[in-house]
């Protein structure tokens, strides 16, 4: 399968050029403008030349905006035909990939992907005399001009900003400074290694709670490698779960309908309307499209649809940001239902296989087993060769044997 839950992804090798040229030809006509952004990995000049050499050799013009976090693309796309953001996201650096937007903000659908995975099988070419062009392009300034407009600091607020050597480096230190506030910056510089797993897990940031002590600083947000991601910490130095800054979210914007993933806490049920997907920002920005005024799951990608339809990192960093001048987030937080949730994840290569075989219609989307008191849901990963576990109950001991029974199925499982 050529998307993943999130665009196309896959450890670096000749097939992705492969698919990046090809991609490029398939989305490019003479006419069509093309966004383009990478994050900071050593093969992105490679990839995105593979990519743009695809596209204007169909006729299109690219705008290149160098090393910008993945919402700056999206944002950029509304004076564009699509977007591209070339990331392999929080996965490890030996990985790379593409994700695409459309002039609406929003990532491609199910039905364009669909399309796509069989254009790139034939792809095109204009002659000598109708190839397009390429230009350099400034996207951060509109949109960080838009959330300086959004967002409003109450008072004073010093925060740890780990951006892990990733793309938000090029954006959110600046960002939060314009903003008002005092940002302890850690790992704000691009570099082409990244200075810590980029997933934004608790077990990857346990040295978080120390800087914010050493530096005096109130909370403190995270992101991944393209910065669609952001985690944060409390005033007590906890690092809030995504369900409870989901809820934290909600909460504060006052949101009424809210779009989220199948493995997102069922407490958020206690707060708002909500319509659950397939686990992938790609299939909860479509859903908004329709219905919903928050999005989000609990990975940490945070969508706004007054902003845009692709998770931003930046925005959520910087909205965080408000509401720590405003409330006492951690207050907040204590005030909110809590109920016990396990993840786990182990490594399977034959993951597609082993879903499929316990019956799964689509391997990504997984199985969902449920009970009275919790839940427990089984999906292959799909932007690494893994089994991913999320169980929840009232009890600890209920979200205990959710998980037992979601790990039992896949040992009972066949492969073919």
């Amino acid at each position: 399968m050529l998307f993943g839950s999130s665009g196309i992804r896959r450890r670096f090798d000749f097939e992705l050029i492969r698919i990046a040229l090809n991609t490029g030809s398939a989305l490019g006509s003479p006419g069509n403008i093309l966004i383009l952004g990478t994050d900071t990995r050593t093969t992105n000049d490679l990839l995105s030349s593979a990519l743009i050499s695809g596209f204007i050799s169909s006729g299109g013009d690219v705008k290149t905006a160098g090393i910008v976090p993945t919402p700056v693309v999206a944002y950029a796309t509304r004076n564009a035909s699509a977007g591209c953001m070339v990331t392999a996201s929080h996965n490890p650096e030996e990985y790379n990939g593409l994700k695409l937007f459309n002039p609406d903000w929003s990532s491609f659908t199910k039905s364009q992907q669909e399309t796509l995975a069989r254009q790139i099988e034939t792809p095109h070419w204009s002659d000598w005399a109708s190839q397009g062009d390429l230009c350099s392009y400034d996207a951060i300034t509109p949109y960080t001009d838009s959330i300086l407009d959004k967002v409003h600091i109450h008072h004073e607020l010093k925060v740890v900003l780990d951006c892990g050597c990733g793309a938000g480096s090029t954006v959110s230190p600046a960002l939060l400074t314009g903003l008002g506030v005092i940002p302890a910056c850690l790992n704000c510089h691009p570099g082409g290694h990244f200075a810590r797993p980029s997933e934004p897990v608790e077990s990857n940031l346990r040295y978080i709670p120390g800087m914010m002590k050493t530096t005096g600083a109130q909370v403190a947000v995270v992101h991944d490698g393209d910065a669609d991601r952001m985690m944060a910490f409390d005033e007590k130095y906890r690092y809030i779960d995504g369900d409870h800054l989901m809820m934290l979210f909600t909460s504060y914007l006052g949101a009424k309908k809210v779009v989220t993933t199948v493995d997102a806490s069922m407490a958020i049920e206690e707060m708002t309307e909500v319509r659950r997907t397939p686990v992938g920002d790609s299939f909860v920005s479509e859903e908004l499209l329709s219905w919903g005024e928050f999005g989000g799951e609990p990975s940490g990608a945070w969508i706004f649809p007054g902003q845009s339809y692709c998770p931003d990192g930046p925005y959520a960093a910087a909205l965080f940001c408000e509401i720590a001048s405003e409330w006492n987030v951690a207050e907040a937080l204590d005030a909110m239902p809590h109920y016990p949730v396990l993840r786990e994840s182990v490594n399977r290569p034959d993951s597609r296989e082993v879903l499929l075989a316990i019956g799964a219609d689509n391997p990504t989307d997984g199985v969902r087993l449920s009970s009275e008191d919790g839940w427990c849901l089984v999906r292959a990963s799909g932007t690494e060769p893994k089994i991913r576990f999320t169980a929840e109950g009232t009890t600890l001991q209920k979200a205990k044997e959710m998980m037992d029974r979601g790990q039992e199925l896949v040992r009972k499982g066949k492969t073919a």
